[in-house]
């Protein structure tokens, strides 16, 4: 009897047309580390007395589907998980082509996405997923990874795959020591490590429904947050933060064959941090920024990709 195995199995993603309908067509096979995407429905235990010291048999709960996937930030299909976390992104130039994405978007695409252990037989397919949160960690060697959190409409199981064949992208993976990080235009020295969190704070409608799934999830106020971790080296950063001043941070990585992604936060504000002594070793400091809109540039970030693929 075959068992199911993480090394087969495999991912495949799509864009829906209408909200929780999956496409015929169109999908693609996307690298992946892992996911806790799935639904959910758990018991709930019986209040009924007068039949004992038993209990009587426990009823279905409403039912819930979301989880993470973990991806590389590569130089292809990290878009289309830039796509949902913003929107469509707007495409100019030529080969190479640079893609723009934008906060603020008041709409948000979702996308159908079936996850498959083919040896037992297992293809669930995930529909009306829309882009909760998605975050990664800057820092100076490992793999370099984010998370996606997504809030699903539903799940439907069955033993044969409703992705087609998928088509495949090229992988060109970006490395942490592919990173940088600037401020208002400068190289931002002595920075640790870094976290990047941008989230769309969805609100699940759950209205009562005959299927138990839901029926949207709607984009509230975003939020962009993280951390900076530093070697204390300077007073910038704390004059900034005392001052209230907004700066510009840009998180930056490149490829040496010509591929790149930057996430510019146009206003960031910094918190007074504790500066603290614990012995011999460096000081550090942590900055816990977070952005706002600004007026000037109209949003709180852009993502820009570029590379060789002409349109997501």
């Amino acid at each position: 009897m075959a068992r199911a195995q993480g090394a087969r199995a495999r991912l495949a993603l799509a864009f829906e047309t209408v909200y929780g309908t999956p496409p015929v067509s169109g999908f693609l096979r996307l690298p992946f580390a892992s996911t806790s995407l799935g639904a959910e429905q758990p018991l709930l235990n019986s209040e009924l007395l007068g039949y004992g010291r038993d209990p009587l048999a426990p009823i279905k709960d409403a039912v819930t589907a979301d989880g993470d996937v973990v991806v590389p930030i590569d130089a292809e299909a990290f878009g289309f998980w830039l796509k949902a976390a913003f929107g469509q992104p707007v495409t100019t130039g030529t080969d190479p082509w640079t893609h723009e994405f934008q906060s603020g978007a008041w709409v948000l695409p979702s996308l159908s996405i079936e996850t498959g252990m083919p040896e037992v037989p297992r293809f669930a397919m995930y529909s009306g997923c829309v882009l909760d949160q998605i975050n990664w960690q800057m820092q100076r060697s490992g793999l370099l990874t984010a998370t996606a959190r997504l809030v699903a409409q539903g799940e439907i199981v069955g033993t044969t795959t409703s992705a087609g064949t998928p088509a495949d992208l090229t992988l060109r993976r970006f490395g942490h020591f592919n990173g940088a990080i600037t401020r208002n235009g400068s190289a931002l020295g002595n920075v640790v490590s870094a976290d990047i969190t941008y989230a769309n704070n969805l609100d699940r409608i759950e209205t009562i429904r005959s299927d138990g799934r839901i029926d949207g999830a709607d984009p509230s106020i975003a939020a962009l947050t993280g951390s900076i971790e530093v070697r204390f080296a300077d007073q910038t950063l704390v004059t900034q933060a005392i001052n209230g001043d907004p700066c510009e941070l840009e998180f930056a990585y490149a490829l040496p064959s010509g591929e790149s992604l930057r996430l510019t936060v146009h206003a960031v504000y910094l918190p007074r941090p504790r500066i603290e002594i614990s012995g011999p070793q460096g000081v550090q400091a942590t900055f816990d920024w977070q952005a706002a809109r600004d007026s000037t540039v109209g949003r709180m970030c852009t993502a820009t990709l570029i590379n060789d693929l002409e349109v997501y």
